[in-house]
C-alpha cells in the first residue's frame, strides 16, 4: 500500500488480514522492503507485520537524503509513517542500515517502540572514519567514510539494472559474496530489489569529497552513504533515554560488511596493502562498538549464528523467525 505523509509518500508491505501488535521492519542499504517477505509470513499470530521502503528505495518517492542530519531523514520518515498509520507503540526490527535507522528513531521516540531488534546492524558510529570501541574519529573530517569510498563500477552496475554475474562488481556478485554466505532461494527476485536503488548524488551513494589525509575521501553533504558517516550519524548516548525497551542483537558470525575487520573499511583495506598508503590507520571494530553501546544500554540479548553473514533472516529463516517471534511475544 502507498501511504501518503506531510513529508513523502511511502510504499509499505503487508500481509493481507493480519491484525495484532504492529511489527514494521526497515531495511538495510541497496534493498527494499522485499527483503522482508519471507519473515512477515512467518510471524506467528497476534502480530501485525509491515515493511517500509526508505526513502530512495523500492516504490517509495525517491526523495534526497540529508546527508548532514544522518540517519534522521529516514527515521523522521518512519515518525510520520508511524504516526499517520496509528502504529505506536511497535516493535521495530532493522537490518543493516536498517539498524541504524531504528536506532535513530527510539533515540528520538523511546516511548513509541515496545521492542527493538537489530539485525547486523551498522555501527553506532556509522560506518567508516573511526576506530576503538568508542567510536573516536580517525580524522575530525570523517575520512575514510562516505560516498567517495564506493567502488564507482559497483555504482555504474547498479544504475544500468545489471542483473548479471559477469563481474564481481555486479549487484549479484557482491550480493553472493558479501549479503550471505551461502546460496539462498530466489536470487533473481532478491537482485532486482536491489536494483530499486535510486542512484545519484541525492540518494546512492551521495556526493564524494576529497580529502588531504589518507585515504582521500571525506564525507559529503548528501545521499546514502555520507548519512551513515560517523561525522553525521552517532547514537552512542542511547543508555541516556528513559524508557528503555529491550533490545535482540542478531547477527551472522560470518558477515562481511559489518564485522570488526569489514573489507568495505578502507582502513582494514589499507592494512591489508589492498588500498596502498595506509599509514597504519585501524580498521573500524564495528561490532566491538555496538556491543559497547549497548553494554552502557543494558537492556538487550546477543545472538550469533554460525555458518552466516550478513542476513540472517535469508541464510537460518528458520531459527531467525523463533529468536524474532520469541523476542516480540516476550516483551512487555
Amino acid at each position: 500500500m502507498k501511504v501518503t505523509t506531510p513529508r513523502l509518500t511511502q510504499h509499505v508491505m503487508t500481509v493481507e488480514g493480519r491484525t495484532g501488535e504492529p511489527v514494521l521492519f526497515v531495511h538495510g542499504n541497496i534493498s527494499s522492503s522485499a527483503f522482508w517477505r519471507d519473515t512477515m509470513a512467518a510471524l506467528p499470530g497476534g502480530l501485525r507485520p509491515l515493511a517500509v521502503d526508505l526513502r530512495g528505495f523500492g516504490e517509495t518517492d525517491p526523495a534526497p537524503v540529508d546527508a548532514t542530519r544522518g540517519a534522521r531523514d529516514f527515521s523522521d520518515d518512519l515518525a510520520e509513517l508511524v504516526d499517520v498509520l496509528g502504529l505506536a507503540p511497535l516493535h521495530l526490527v532493522g537490518w543493516s542500515m536498517g539498524g541504524g535507522v531504528v536506532l535513530q528513531f527510539l533515540r528520538d521516540h523511546p516511548a513509541a517502540v515496545r521492542s527493538l531488534t537489530l539485525v547486523n546492524p551498522v555501527s553506532p558510529y556509522g560506518f567508516g572514519g573511526t576506530q576503538g570501541p568508542d567510536g573516536l574519529l580517525t580524522h575530525p573530517d570523517g575520512t575514510g567514510a562516505g560516498a567517495g569510498a564506493v567502488n564507482p563500477d559497483f555504482v555504474a552496475r547498479l544504475k544500468a539494472g545489471d542483473m548479471s554475474d559477469e563481474a564481481p562488481t555486479s549487484p549479484r556478485s557482491v550480493f553472493r559474496a558479501s549479503y550471505v554466505k551461502n546460496p539462498v532461494p530466489d536470487e533473481d527476485f532478491y537482485i532486482r530489489s536491489m536494483l530499486t536503488t535510486r542512484v545519484g548524488e541525492a540518494n546512492y551513494p551521495g556526493d564524494a569529497v576529497s580529502s588531504a589525509a589518507w585515504p582521500n575521501v571525506a564525507p559529503g553533504k548528501h545521499g546514502v552513504l555520507n548519512a551513515m558517516a560517523p561525522t553525521n550519524f552517532r547514537v552512542d548516548d542511547l543508555h541516556e533515554i528513559d524508557p528503555k525497551p529491550p533490545i535482540l542483537w542478531i547477527r551472522g558470525a560470518d558477515d562481511q560488511i559489518v564485522s570488526d575487520a569489514s573489507p568495505f573499511d578502507l582502513a582494514h583495506l589499507g592494512a591489508l596493502g589492498v588500498v596502498p598508503g595506509s599509514p597504519g590507520t585501524p580498521a573500524q571494530p564495528m561490532v566491538t562498538q555496538t556491543r559497547a553501546a549497548l553494554e552502557r544500554y543494558g537492556r538487550y540479548r546477543e545472538v550469533v549464528l554460525d555458518d552466516c553473514g550478513h542476513s540472517p533472516h535469508l541464510e537460518h529463516p528458520a531459527e531467525f523467525q523463533r529468536l524474532l517471534a520469541g523476542h516480540l511475544l516476550e516483551a512487555p
